[in-house]
């Protein structure tokens, strides 16, 4: 049986490049290059048949680590919670009050780019946030 090596997570909204852009900043991610021929992304969606411009948009791990993100416009809007969500994870062996510090502080980064903290759930010892992006994806600090 061959296994998978990589895999991209999907986003259905209503404007890739803006989700895109966000997402680049919650995670370090960047903007790949355009499509060969093209000199930047303007170009490339000029090209484009008017009902296709901006209809996707992807970003990408610059260590080649990490999942590539691809955004598809779709023309419904979230109407449920998420059955997947990103954990975005910056507390990793942290516990306590030095953990709840570093999500608060993730989540004080996060806030002005337009993401909404909902709540922090915070037990003593083990915490996370969750979160909305700018279309009203849920995701967690963790």
């Amino acid at each position: 049986m061959m296994s998978i090596k990589k895999f991209q997570v999907t986003f259905d909204c209503a404007e890739p490049e803006r989700l895109a852009r966000f997402w680049c900043e919650v995670l370090g991610y960047v903007v790949p290059p355009p499509p060969d021929g093209f000199a930047g992304w303007d170009e490339y969606q000029e090209a484009q048949p008017p009902e296709e411009r901006g209809a996707w948009f992807a970003c990408v791990d610059p260590t080649g680590v990490g999942p590539r993100l691809y955004f598809q416009r779709v023309p419904e809007g979230k109407v449920v919670k998420n059955r997947v969500h990103l954990d975005v994870r910056v507390g990793t062996g942290l516990v306590g009050e030095e953990r709840l510090a570093v999500l608060e502080a993730e989540c004080a980064r996060l806030v002005p780019l337009g993401a909404v903290h909902v709540q922090t759930l915070y037990d003593g010892n083990d915490s996370c946030i969750p979160m909305l992006d700018i279309e009203g994806n849920e995701f967690c600090i963790d």
